[in-house]
């Protein structure tokens, strides 16, 4: 990895960009498992409406309806789980890129653009003193910076793009995931953060066109528009 990223850093002469760039090549290794698992998705999303079904059918009966839908899915031949390993698999590329950020002596006080000095030190920016323009420091534990903020804001729509789970507990989890992430990342190298939001962007744009070749509509802005539609006032 780190051979790979100082190649492109002698082309570009910017550590940032040579992480952009490294990025599209992982991504380009991974289509193959990247398609699978979009594939798997868009199969998942043209399920939806008879899974809706089967939730009508068999109500509060959980026991009944997991049966039903794994039937469900042997009988449409789709594997809900192919979709995670592809995930699995890209742990290593990113563990990897976190020891090369944080360890290697070339990359300390490597900068990129703005306020971005040192891509293996956390984003300096801070949300709490509304990123510099307030003259004081909030609680580490809640220093949010610029680059955290963007990968997040990447993730949720990255995960807006996908099927929300029909068990209430895991479509919370769902929705929570990439509040939890932004924090998570919060502290880690600026370097890794901005891999990670790049990382989803094109992710967010090869989803599209796979799923677009699957048939499966994409439904990102009918998703974020449910999700600020005023719901109807329930009658007793």
């Amino acid at each position: 990895m780190f051979k790979l990223m100082d190649f492109f850093y002698r082309q570009v002469g910017n550590f940032g960009i040579a992480i952009l760039l490294t990025t599209i090549v992982v991504k380009a290794l991974f289509f193959p498992l990247a398609s699978k698992q979009y594939a798997s998705m868009a199969n998942m999303k043209r399920m939806q409406p008879k899974m809706e079904e089967l939730k009508a059918k068999h109500g509060d009966d959980k026991m009944a309806l997991q049966q039903a839908m794994m039937q469900l899915y042997k009988d449409e031949k789709i594997n809900p789980i192919a979709g995670c390993w592809p995930v699995l698999l890209q742990i290593p590329v990113f563990f990897s890129l976190y020891k090369v950020i944080y360890v290697t002596i070339e990359m300390r006080h490597a900068p990129f653009f703005g306020w971005i000095q040192d891509l293996s030190a956390p984003d300096p920016t801070t949300f709490i003193n509304l990123f510099g323009l307030l003259p004081f420091e909030g609680p580490t534990f809640l220093h949010l910076g610029v680059w955290p903020i963007i990968m997040g804001v990447t993730m949720w729509l990255q995960m807006r793009m996908n099927p929300t789970p029909p068990d209430p507990t895991q479509a919370m989890l769902f929705n929570w995931m990439p509040l939890i992430f932004t924090f998570m990342l919060g502290s880690f190298p600026a370097g890794l953060v901005i891999y990670w939001a790049w990382n989803n962007t094109l992710s967010i744009a090869q989803q599209s066109i796979i799923m677009k070749r699957h048939g499966a509509k994409i439904e990102l802005f009918d998703n974020l528009k449910g999700m600020f539609r005023r719901k109807p006032a329930k009658t007793k």
